[in-house]
């Protein structure tokens, strides 16, 4: 098999750290707009409202609302064939439960989509991007309660229908699967945890409800159009067992099945036994309604989307407690000491597309490092053209070698943007370098590095020349 004619390269952003302008056009409070930005290693501090006088990088992001033209002219002229994006929910609904929907919010997207569409850029849509209506939140618990799947759905309802001939790929939520893996799913479901609660029960109803919203919006999506291609996305840690051990071998398995819990849902449409048993694990319960297990049947997904950065090691002594970790002795490291492994890549592709037989579309992969211009304003960064190399040879062979159905592949970053982890913005992925500092100074202005002109190269042959 080879790389498909009609592959999709191109890259990705959030509207949370991309977008900026966070009350313009009548764009309401999101739970990253109540996030600072972290100083000096410390977490970052999550606020119940705006305060004056602190720093929250999303209000400005790196401000495409206002260079939208811009940016998406550099991305034509690198030659995407699409563009990863996410819809600001707090701009179509700006508290999230109105029965009406901002109508600033939903042609201001009319316009990035006819910009895109203008080069013959394929947007490719994130509905919900670490972005919850925080009214949503401190009213109704997030998605605790079950009243937000009937919101995320009207919210489909009006995008799906306003851009059904503009925009064919979706996806519903960003990383779900994080939801479980993170101690407090903040960013995935805008979930801190209450005095009292069991944090086991409150993931695991949080993920039926996004599970159940999700299935809903597929049903839904694919009856006004049906040509839409609607996908689940998941944070995929490839992993591997410390030794040969057999109790590393079943901490592996352990540490994969929160990962594989939401592929068995949302890709075969019901609670598989590996999900069950992950249940059992957390000393959790789920409750499902009537009518439920039948969504799940009938909306499973049409693709796979994944973001890969990095690989895990995961050891067990006793086959119960698991030690989980990113140290490897065989890989290299990132600026952010993250393990560099462009085989992972091909492992895990390997992995889903055994496992569901899906189309699959990597759309985050990148490095994050310190970019530092020369006097002269060139950033020669052969540090992220070698990463990028390396996972993109690696996906070749999935395809190639390995007969792994992938249909696009999107660089995370391809502007610089803020962190999602930590706000700053020294940490770059992009292609094209923004002006600004960790303190949000700066004047945007936008410029393009090395990498620039080598992505070019490699979507002109399709993937065949990753030369430098």
């Amino acid at each position: 098999m080879e790389i498909r004619n009609d592959f999709l390269w191109g890259g990705a952003t959030a509207a949370n750290q991309y977008e900026g302008a966070y009350l313009e056009g009548g764009k309401g409070l999101s739970i990253a707009d109540v996030e600072m930005g972290s100083r000096h290693g410390v977490p970052r501090e999550i606020h119940d409202h705006v305060h004056e006088g602190c720093y929250y990088p999303s209000h400005r992001g790196v401000d495409f609302y206002h260079h939208y033209k811009e940016d998406i002219a550099l991305f034509a002229e690198m030659g995407f064939k699409c563009f990863r994006m996410s819809i600001a929910w707090t701009r179509i609904f700006p508290q999230g439960d109105e029965e009406i929907p901002n109508e600033a919010g939903l042609e201001f997207y009319d316009r990035v989509f006819d910009e895109l569409l203008g080069y013959g850029i394929e947007p490719v849509v994130t509905i919900s991007h670490f972005e919850t209506p925080l009214y949503l939140v401190q009213k109704y618990g997030s998605w605790r309660n079950r009243k937000l799947i009937d919101f995320f759905v009207r919210y489909c309802e009006v995008i799906f229908n306003r851009y059904k001939t503009k925009v064919k790929y979706w996806l519903t939520f960003n990383e779900i699967n994080e939801t479980m893996n993170k101690k407090e799913p903040y960013h995935q479901a805008g979930i801190l945890f209450k005095e009292g609660e069991n944090p086991a029960d409150i993931k695991i109803m949080a993920s039926h409800n996004m599970m159940v919203a999700s299935a809903k919006a597929v049903i839904l999506g694919h009856e006004i159009n049906p040509d839409f291609m609607i996908g689940a996305m998941f944070q995929y840690p490839t992993t591997y067992a410390r030794t040969c051990r057999p109790t590393d071998v079943l901490a592996r398995r352990y540490h994969m099945m929160p990962n594989f819990y939401y592929g068995d849902v949302m890709c075969r449409g019901y609670y598989s036994n590996t999900c069950t048993a992950q249940i059992k694990r957390m000393g959790g319960t789920l409750n499902m309604e009537d009518g439920d297990a039948e969504i799940l049947r009938k909306g499973t997904v049409d693709y796979i989307a994944i973001s890969y950065y990095f690989t895990s090691v995961a050891s067990s002594e006793d086959g119960n407690e698991l030690t989980v970790t990113r140290d490897n002795p065989y890989l290299d490291r990132s600026d952010w000491n993250w393990p560099i492994d462009p085989m992972g890549l091909r492992i895990g592709l390997n992995e889903l597309y055994d496992r569901y037989q899906l189309p699959l579309f990597v759309v985050e992969n990148g490095l994050g490092a310190i970019d530092k211009p020369a006097e002269d304003g060139t950033i020669d960064d052969d540090y992220r053209i070698k990463y990028l190399k390396d996972h993109i040879d690696a996906l070749r062979d999935a395809i190639e070698l390995d007969d792994v159905d992938v249909i696009g592949y999107t660089t995370w970053g391809c502007i610089d943007v803020i962190s999602v982890g930590t706000g700053e913005m020294k940490k770059r992925y992009g292609f094209i370098y923004v002006d600004k500092d960790d303190e949000g100074k700066g004047t945007l202005r936008r410029s393009k590095k090395k990498s620039f002109a080598w992505y070019k190269k490699v979507i002109a042959s399709n993937g065949k020349d990753t030369s430098y």
